[in-house]
C-alpha cells in the first residue's frame, strides 16, 4: 500500500506545472517548515509527505489541489477528498463545501473545463497567488492603505515567512480575503486595488478573471 501511495503521489507532481508545483509548495507551509519545502524536487516532496502524513499524504495533497483548482487532477488520479472542508480552515476559496464530480456549482467540470461562471467571482488560493507574484516591494503600502490591515499583522507575515516576499504578498491577501469573507470577490480586489501605485497588469490579470 505504501508504494502505491508513493507511486501515484510522484505521478501527481510530475502532472503539476512549475507554477502549480511552486504553489502547492507555498501552501502546504503551514503544515511543513518551508525550510524542507523550499528547496525540495518532486521525489523529495514526495518523501517528506510520506514521512509526515503515513497513509494520508494523498489525503493532503487532494487537500491543495483543490484549493489550486485543480480538480482535474483530483478525479484523473481518484485522490481522496473530505465530502466536506470544515469551516474553521483558512485555505477556504469560496468559504462554501468542495464540489468534485461535475457540479455546475464547482466552476470546473470533469477534465478540468471551466463551467459557466457564477457572478460575483470570489477569489481563489491560485488567484492570490498569481496577484502576490505580480506585487512589488510597496506591499506593505497596499496592505495598509488599500486592503486596511495593521501594519502589526503585516509584520508578523514578514517575521514568519523570513526572506520570502512573494509569500508575504500572499498571506497579506489571504488576510485580506478571510476578513472580507463572502465579500472577498475579484471586483472587490480590484477596486480596492485601483487606486494603488501597482503594475497595471495586476488590474489586467482582475479584469481578465472578471471575464471568465
Amino acid at each position: 500500500m505504501a508504494r502505491d501511495e508513493r507511486a501515484t503521489l510522484l505521478e501527481v507532481y510530475q502532472a503539476l506545472t512549475e507554477e502549480q508545483f511552486q504553489s502547492l509548495k507555498f501552501l502546504l507551509e503551514g503544515q511543513v517548515p518551508a525550510g524542507l519545502l523550499l528547496p525540495a524536487s518532486r521525489p523529495e516532496l514526495c518523501r517528506i509527505l510520506l514521512q509526515r502524513f503515513p497513509g494520508n499524504s494523498l489525503r493532503v495533497t487532494a487537500r491543495i489541489l483543490w484549493q489550486l483548482g485543480c480538480l482535474d487532477l483530483i478525479q484523473r488520479f481518484q485522490l481522496p477528498l473530505e465530502e466536506q472542508i470544515p469551516e474553521e480552515t483558512p485555505w477556504e476559496p469560496n468559504g462554501e463545501t468542495p464540489k468534485v464530480r461535475g457540479d455546475p456549482t464547482s466552476g470546473c467540470r470533469p477534465g478540468g473545463i471551466p463551467a459557466a461562471p457564477v457572478n460575483p467571482r470570489r477569489l481563489t488560493e491560485k488567484d492570490l497567488m498569481q496577484v502576490a507574484q505580480r506585487l512589488g516591494k510597496e506591499w506593505q503600502e497596499v496592505g495598509i492603505l488599500h486592503l486596511g490591515l495593521e501594519r502589526s499583522r503585516l509584520e508578523q507575515i514578514q517575521e514568519e515567512n523570513p526572506g520570502n516576499p512573494v509569500l508575504w504578498n500572499f498571506e497579506m491577501l489571504r488576510e485580506w480575503r478571510r476578513r472580507e469573507r463572502h465579500e472577498a470577490t475579484v471586483s472587490q480586489l480590484r477596486s480596492c486595488l485601483e487606486p494603488a501605485r501597482l503594475d497595471p497588469g495586476i488590474l489586467d490579470f482582475l479584469q481578465s478573471l472578471q471575464g471568465d
